[in-house]
């Protein structure tokens, strides 16, 4: 598989990207922008190296656990009442989801098992 050629990475990146900001723009607390950063930081992270490094599994596992994170991480962390921010957690955390489970699915079919002798 080729590095830098998959779009479903780039949507995972500029949802990362979105994420770290989106305290800047967005009604917010302390505990919801502190998680939208993290999370957002370690989803470009790792949208990054699925990028350089497209035959990596783990990588794209850790992508849709991201997007779960995002996806609970209103309730977890207490801001689910902000509802600028918990939307932007719900919906970054569903693209964020469904990139890395789709992401994961490619990988696999490019991954065949070696024939058994």
């Amino acid at each position: 598989m080729k590095r830098w050629t998959h779009p479903q990475d780039f949507i995972a990146l500029l949802a990362g990207i979105y994420a770290f900001l989106s305290p800047i723009w967005t009604t917010t607390t302390s505990k919801a922008t502190t998680t939208m950063i993290v999370l957002g930081i370690l989803t470009a992270a790792i949208a990054v190296v699925e990028l350089a490094r497209p035959d990596l599994l783990p990588a794209e596992g850790a992508t849709a656990l991201l997007g779960v994170l995002f996806f609970i991480s209103p309730w977890v962390m207490g801001f689910s009442g902000t509802h600028p921010m918990a939307w932007t957690a719900w919906i970054v955390g569903a693209i964020t989801f469904l990139v890395g489970a789709a992401d994961l699915q490619i990988t696999r079919s490019h991954h065949k098992p070696a024939a058994m002798s």
